[in-house]
């Protein structure tokens, strides 16, 4: 298969524990995460949905879809970035997201970025 250099974005992600948000005592674990996207594409891409697959350290799967990011479904010249931050909350003290993003280029050419497992605990950093 050829992976067409026009339709090409990076994902980085970026973690961080919030213990104010968080309760050892009631089993609440939040942390947020900081997803950086980058159009390296020759072609304009607007992010249309996401798919993530959430499992904490119990092994338990949740899965979330739906249509853009916070809200939004961001066109991206060659070489823009998107920047958003969401959170996420365990019942265990650490856990475990991956996904994908579905883009379309302005020619129509619908195409996925995966996003690379990344760890949530509570030493958490850049990934």
């Amino acid at each position: 298969m050829t992976v067409h250099t026009a339709y090409m974005c990076s994902v980085s992600v970026k973690t961080a524990y919030l213990s104010e948000q968080s309760s050892v005592e009631a089993g609440q674990y939040v942390y947020a995460y900081t997803v950086t996207i980058r159009n390296v594409g020759n072609i304009a891409v607007q992010l249309i949905s996401r798919h993530w697959v959430i499992t904490d350290a119990n092994a338990e799967v949740k899965e979330v879809k739906g249509l853009g990011l916070v809200g939004e479904q961001p066109l991206l010249e060659p070489d823009a970035v998107f920047e958003y931050t969401s959170s996420v909350v365990f019942r265990t003290p650490s856990g475990e997201m991956r996904g994908k993003y579905q883009l379309v280029a302005v020619d129509g050419h619908w195409f996925e970025v995966e996003v690379p497992t990344f760890w949530l605990h509570q030493a958490a950093g850049l990934h």
